[in-house]
């Protein structure tokens, strides 16, 4: 007898609620989840203590105070396994203030972040994350806070283990009978590209052959567009950009500012702050009226939560000022938050999900009535994935109801590279938060640098493969072939996307016909069952 599997509860909270919702999945593998038994299945975690509570609602939930050290609170024991997949999630309410908190694994192997949220008083927010263990063994989970002096109160907790087949979205069925030609999809797949392109005939055919999105690596940032203040030099992103728009590939537009130090033009550091004013003003405005209308979108100021080389020249709002006049420039087109390590390594504390938000709604209010008009962008550059813990981020942003893109997908060089670049790319076309991804590798002829997809010869490596194949089963730049049966129907797993459909019938008889596949729920494709008849 085969137990029925547990579909993957999609649900997540980015606000803070006068009551908790109750713990997904019945709480999974958690002992009294809801404490509606007490403190049954919890104990103490370090110098603290526990208890009991009951809100005038009669909600039931349990309270660490007198807690002396970051670790220290309310705890359950449980044993976790090497082959599963575990998302986590829980509600969690602080006595004052507003302290980050994490909900912290200890395995026989080290420590696990599981989630993190910024905590309040007065209403719950949800922590939603997940992990995966190293080595089979008993397991403790812990709330942690670097600020002692507040309670931490916790409610509604759930760890539910996933196989990866469980995790892992159905496969489609591509035995259709007929020509269907997928014009437009609905959830992007595209890569990166450089100037390398431009001269090499045998890169055009590869790439276009493949992909219908793409991000120039560096060809449209700032140090390559002005290397020399008031010499602007648009050549090699125009050629590229003609290349793009004959195979019909269309292009996002990175970046217009990097607020890392290392990667302004040379130029620039050392301007006074009026002058960078004016620099800075004239770069936005150069680069998007140029591409207006050429590009599906802006990463507007990339990496601000790491770095702050606008912030520390022209003051804390730098970046907000920034998204309001690319708004003002060009209000058609999604402006993203790009970032790393929102996804890839949740111990980052520079980009957990709630400075990822923070910062998001700092900017959305800045663009008033434009609030909409900004995106989430996910870089991806990924060692080891966690895909529970990638899953449950996208379900936390996916709350926000603004486009997502995971936007530079990599891994780095290992035996499992291939494995996980699919691992990665099928975790992101399978959530219904996603809009779009791009990987992030180019070709070089001296070799690639990261992420490579083939060699020299524009053969492909394995990585190049699992791509090929992703491609194919999505339906993206090929076509299903076949006839219709006896009956004269057909049936086909198609994803979201724009499609055209060409039937040819007895007599030389024959129709064209264009039609969308649209969203429906969580599911990333449909089947479409068709009768031709006379």
């Amino acid at each position: 007898m085969k137990a029925k599997a547990v579909s993957y509860d999609y649900t997540a909270s980015i606000e803070c609620l006068a009551q908790p919702h109750k713990a997904q999945y019945g709480g999974g593998i958690i002992k009294n989840p809801e404490f509606n038994e007490g403190l049954n299945g919890w104990s103490t975690f370090g110098n603290a203590i526990i208890q009991h509570r009951n809100e005038s609602n009669a909600n039931k939930f349990v309270v660490a105070r007198k807690r002396t050290q970051p670790q220290a609170g309310v705890s359950h024991k449980l044993y976790l396994q090497t082959n599963l997949l575990y998302t986590f999630s829980a509600w969690v309410q602080v006595s004052e203030g507003k302290p980050l908190v994490r909900a912290v694994f200890k395995t026989p192997t080290g420590f696990k972040h599981a989630a993190a949220t910024v905590a309040e008083s007065g209403c719950w927010s949800m922590l939603k994350g997940g992990l995966t263990v190293d080595a089979s063994g008993p397991a403790q989970l812990f709330f942690e806070s670097q600020d002692t002096s507040v309670e931490i109160w916790v409610d509604s907790v759930s760890l539910q283990p996933f196989t990866h087949e469980e995790l892992r979205q159905g496969n489609p069925v591509a035995n259709s009978k007929i020509s269907i030609k997928q014009k437009v999809s609905g959830k992007p797949v595209g890569c990166a590209t450089n100037n390398y392109i431009v001269n090499s005939a045998g890169y055009q055919n590869w790439f276009s052959s493949r992909f219908t999105h793409t991000t120039f690596a560096n060809e449209m940032k700032w140090y390559s567009n002005e290397a020399i203040r008031g010499k602007e030099n648009y050549s090699v992103s125009d050629s590229m950009m003609a290349i793009m728009k004959q195979h019909n590939i269309a292009v996002r537009g990175h970046n217009i500012f990097w607020d890392d130090p290392k990667y302004q033009p040379s130029w620039v550091p050392s301007l006074g702050q009026n002058d960078l004013w004016a620099a800075a003003s004239n770069r936005i405005k150069s680069v998007m009226t140029k591409y207006k209308g050429q590009v599906i979108g802006w990463d507007v100021v990339n990496e601000n939560l790491h770095f702050n080389f606008f912030e520390s020249k022209l003051g804390a709002d730098a970046s907000s000022t920034f998204y309001k006049m690319a708004s003002s420039i060009d209000s058609s087109v999604p402006l993203f938050l790009n970032e790393y390590n929102t996804l890839e390594e949740k111990g980052d504390p520079t980009s957990t999900l709630a400075k990822y938000l923070a910062k998001l709604w700092e900017i959305q209010k800045a663009l008033g009535a434009n609030y909409k008009q900004m995106a989430i962008g996910l870089q991806g550059h990924f060692s080891v994935p966690n895909l529970p813990y990638i899953r449950s981020s996208l379900d936390t942003l996916a709350a926000t109801k603004l486009a997502i893109w995971l936007t530079e997908i990599d891994v780095k060089s290992n035996p499992n590279e291939a494995t996980y670049l699919e691992q990665v790319l099928r975790e992101g076309h399978s959530h219904p938060g996603v809009n779009g991804m791009i990987i992030w590798s180019t070709w070089n002829p001296e070799g690639c640098c990261g992420l490579c997809l083939t060699d020299n010869n524009f053969n492909n490596l394995a990585t190049g493969d699992v791509v090929d194949k992703l491609l194919k089963e999505w339906g993206i730049k090929a076509t299903l072939e076949g006839q219709t049966d006896a009956h004269g129907f057909f049936e086909a797993s198609l994803f979201h996307g724009e499609y055209e459909i060409e039937i040819s019938g007895p007599a030389n008889t024959s129709l064209s016909q264009s039609f969308k596949v649209e969203p429906r729920h969580e599911l990333d494709h449909q089947i479409m069952l068709l009768q031709v008849s006379t």
